[in-house]
């Protein structure tokens, strides 16, 4: 249903900075708006209504004015005609708005104007720094994705002592009572088996043979020595290249950030704490565990983690809104047809989804990754 109002949002109201990223909103709308909502209001409140000799939500208007009372009415007519300008007026304030406002009336009375305040979390104007020479900078001092030989013969060793501390765990583990005591006065104790095991890994390691790597991997995994070095090889490149990528990724951003002065709004924070909650909730849940068990584990509150990931919290955010804004600077958009296909990819998974924030969380995700293409290739 359409409305339509006969107030001037820009003039009607001032808009008055305040600390944490936050604004106040003042002013005043015309009885005539109070007076436009007055229908729906008694629809409203009248649903649930239940009196003698009346079906339930359909007691005549002039009984139900009666039963409610005029201060009710116009309670609820102020809360509708709050939220149908409340859009309103932050369009034409240019008020980017984070999360609900906080709204006090200041007067509400019969055929008298409307005066109430708005208080709301808005986006927080910062500075961009100059992101692209920050990039340049950073990139310049990528490390390789080059695997060196001896990088392959140090994984190598690694694997043949991990290979031959459980080997000799085992071992320790199956002697009976007689051998044990003709190797120590007593039976292995913890201490004793760690001496032997750090023994083990310190002595000198045989030379691998074509038939000593068989027995390093999964049946079959390795034919030889050249077949075993070329996997390792193959598998330490692939691990460099994911754990250099993202921590190239992570120092771009993190200098980008560290070279911006924003004041975040709690509302931000707290948004991104309660995803890491959610995320955590997901994960212990695949496992099986509850989250109440998890913290009597880790002997610590909900408030306790929340305050260590605080500072983590900040700088997701702080990112998030750095990239959006790089993203609007360097007029990025994502691609549609990805953003279709992945939408419907995730609805196939989440069908209890709601479709429009699964295509904006698909959208951010995309336009994310969009913006560290742009930075990396600088």
């Amino acid at each position: 249903m359409s409305h339509s109002h006969t107030v001037d949002f820009k003039t009607a109201f001032t808009v008055e900075e305040l600390p944490d990223s936050q604004v106040k909103i003042t002013g005043s709308l015309p009885y005539a708006e109070l007076l436009s909502e007055r229908k729906a209001a008694l629809v409203a409140l009248g649903k649930n209504v239940e009196l003698d000799g009346f079906r339930k939500g359909n007691v005549p208007t002039p009984v139900l004015e009666k039963h409610l009372g005029e201060m009710t009415i116009l309670g609820e007519m102020a809360e509708r005609a709050i939220a149908h300008s409340y859009p309103h007026i932050i369009t034409e304030h240019n008020i980017e708005a984070i999360g609900h406002p906080s709204i006090e009336v200041q007067k509400l009375a019969p055929d008298n104007d409307l005066e109430f305040t708005a208080i709301v979390a808005v986006v927080p104007t910062f500075e961009l720094p100059d992101y692209q020479k920050i990039a340049q900078e950073i990139n310049k001092n990528r490390p390789t994705d080059e695997v060196t030989d001896e990088e392959v013969e140090e994984k190598s060793k690694e694997i043949q002592k991990q290979k031959r501390a459980y080997e000799r765990m085992q071992e320790i583990s199956e002697q009976s009572k007689e051998e044990a005591d003709a190797e120590a006065a007593t039976l292995p104790t913890p201490e004793s088996v760690e001496k032997k095991v750090a023994e083990d890994k310190d002595a000198p390691l045989p030379e691998l043979t074509d038939e000593s790597v068989k027995a390093l991997g999964q049946p079959g995994q390795f034919e030889s020595v050249a077949d075993f070095k070329a996997k390792l090889r193959t598998h330490i490149e692939s691990e460099k290249k994911q754990n250099n990528a993202a921590k190239h990724r992570a120092d771009i951003t993190d200098a980008i950030i560290d070279k911006t002065e924003m004041t975040l709004p709690k509302i931000l924070i707290d948004s991104e704490i309660n995803q890491m909650f959610a995320q955590m909730e997901d994960d212990l849940k695949r496992s099986e565990l509850k989250m109440d068990d998890y913290l009597a584990h880790i002997k610590k509150t909900k408030e306790e983690l929340a305050a260590e990931w605080k500072p983590s919290a900040e700088k997701r955010a702080q990112l998030q809104l750095l990239l959006n804004e790089i993203a609007k600077k360097e007029e990025l958009v994502p691609d549609a047809e990805k953003v279709n296909e992945q939408t419907k990819e995730l609805m196939e998974r989440f069908k209890d989804a709601d479709e429009h924030r699964v295509r904006l969380y698909v959208a951010s995700v995309l336009l994310n990754e969009e913006v560290m293409k742009g930075l990396e290739s600088k």
